[in-house]
């Protein structure tokens, strides 16, 4: 029997209006696992309303910025608490790999610790203005309700670097999870609950994006959206939030470069490369899906690289010693074979992989064997565009300034990787690459005390780090006349 979810509207569950449910699929088994409900609009319309009676009551309202901070800090404590169960319902719904999900869950709890500490340390100033007599300050307040729109890759990760800052700040959210993994949001809402955070403050409408995503974005009551995902997403999100002047947070897609010099230590940068696209599966929007080769090693080192993919252990994601699982839905498990078969017909030799994985250990599941495609061109689009699956698009270049050429010639600007032992080098490219994350000699690193986002059509805004915070603000200014008496009502102070 299926394990059945509701909607979390105004601190409670609530069975979608139309009654209607849909399945959420095991990518392991390729078979539905959960039942959740179906959203609408009026669905949309009851979370939306309790999260703006809950901006606007002295619940919430009245509740200061020291004592946000200790409710951040107690939904950080029951997520550590409750880290084990909240990554195996991942693993369970998006078939990334459990060793991955623990680790992450494990820690979204920092996300909450630290904007818990920041929470009433957002100062404003006293300005020492120019004009005489007045006494001038600012000071920030929170925009209202936020709508929270995440992904099926990292659901919880990505949605505690917006709750966490939003909530800090004072906001109250309306979060839409991917269809194609909602039930750890519906598990991790009741955590909230329990924080003791004030009933309508976090809603959750799960649902598909015409119905639930779209009319959360054009609602009047919503004042920001705060969106991860794909980049046609993402354009369709900033169209309509601009119908209504909504502020936005975008995250959306990368080809990011991994760069390996000739100079680098060689035996760290396989690793690096390894972990850059086949860790998730490929399924993350860092995923450094272009390997920009130095000429002089070339050949050497795409190797090594293929020689070490090809150990790669595919399975069961809930099996620790897995290190490939399943693509996470079918349609881009289908999308991902479809950008293998362009790349072979554009010219594109494989090196490795190029196709479903028949492993018995795969069983029933949307697996795609680690593929590694040489002879690629820039021009060809399985260097242009994003595939979100474990493909691997292998580039040589010249020098510093080929490679500079090579990777920032791409509509994207998300991360870019260098592996060089040369500082002035890994200065320089850090410098040059079109990037909002560079990583030297290394890969896929976060923090929730570093910023994170994209250039170009890769996003707009920052996550994470103490100006995130600001992101969930506006600025009031204030001024005092002193004057004892007001000058001439009729030129401009």
């Amino acid at each position: 029997m299926m394990q059945q979810y509701d909607l979390y509207v105004d601190g409670q569950a609530r069975v979608a209006a139309t009654g209607e449910r849909f399945e959420s699929f095991d990518p392991f088994r390729g078979k539905p696992w959960a039942l959740l409900g179906r959203g609408g609009p009026d669905d949309v319309n009851a979370a939306v309303d309790a999260a703006h009676r809950a901006f606007h009551d002295p619940a919430w309202r009245g509740i200061n910025a020291t004592g946000r901070g200790r409710l951040l800090s107690q939904l950080g404590d029951l997520i550590a608490e409750n880290a084990e169960r909240l990554g195996r319902i991942e693993t369970r719904d998006n078939g990334k790999l459990l060793a991955e999900m623990l680790a992450q869950v494990r820690y979204i709890p920092q996300w909450f610790y630290y904007y818990a500490g920041l929470a009433d340390k957002i100062e404003g100033s006293v300005i020492p203005v120019d004009k005489p007599k007045m006494f001038t300050f600012t000071q920030h307040e929170p925009l209202g309700v936020v709508a929270m729109i995440t992904p099926w890759n990292s659901p919880l990760l990505l949605a505690a670097w917006k709750m966490a800052p939003a909530l800090a700040a004072g906001n109250t959210i309306v979060w839409k999870p991917s269809e194609f993994a909602s039930v750890s949001a519906l598990e991790f809402v009741t955590l909230v609950e329990r924080a003791g955070f004030p009933p309508g403050v976090v809603n959750v409408v799960t649902g598909f994006g015409p119905e639930v995503g779209e009319t959360l974005v054009t609602h009047p009551k919503v004042a920001k959206i705060a969106f991860t995902g794909g980049e046609r997403s993402g354009q369709r999100v900033y169209e309509l939030a601009a119908r209504g002047l909504k502020r936005v947070t975008l995250e959306l897609g990368g080809k990011s470069p991994n760069i390996v010099f000739a100079d680098a230590n060689l035996d760290n940068a396989v690793k690096g490369v390894i972990s850059g696209i086949f860790a998730a599966s490929g399924q993350t929007c860092i995923a450094g899906s272009r390997l920009l080769v130095q000429r002089s090693i070339h050949n050497e080192f795409v190797d090594r690289v293929v020689t070490f993919a090809a150990t790669a252990r595919m399975g069961d994601p809930s099996d620790l010693a897995t290190q490939v699982g399943p693509v996470t839905t079918r349609p881009q498990y289908e999308r991902v074979l479809d950008f293998i078969e362009s790349a072979k017909r554009e010219g594109a030799r494989c090196l490795l992989g190029g196709g479903p994985a028949t492993r018995p250990e795969c069983g029933e599941g949307w697996f795609v064997e680690p593929t590694i495609f040489g002879d690629v061109t820039p021009a060809m689009r399985i260097a242009r565009e994003e595939v979100f699956g474990p493909v691997l698009a292998v580039l040589p270049f010249d020098d510093d300034d080929d490679a500079v050429r090579i990777g920032c010639d791409i509509p994207y600007g998300l991360a870019a990787g260098v592996w060089t032992e040369n500082i002035g080098r890994a200065l320089s490219m850090a410098k040059r690459l079109e990037a909002g994350t560079v990583w030297v000699n290394t890969y896929r690193a976060v923090s929730y005390m570093v910023p994170f986002g994209g250039y170009k059509r890769s996003g707009i805004g920052r996550e994470s780090g103490q100006d995130m915070i600001h992101e969930y603000l506006q600025t009031k200014s204030v001024w005092i006349d002193t004057e004892s008496e007001v000058p001439n009502p009729f030129v401009m102070r």
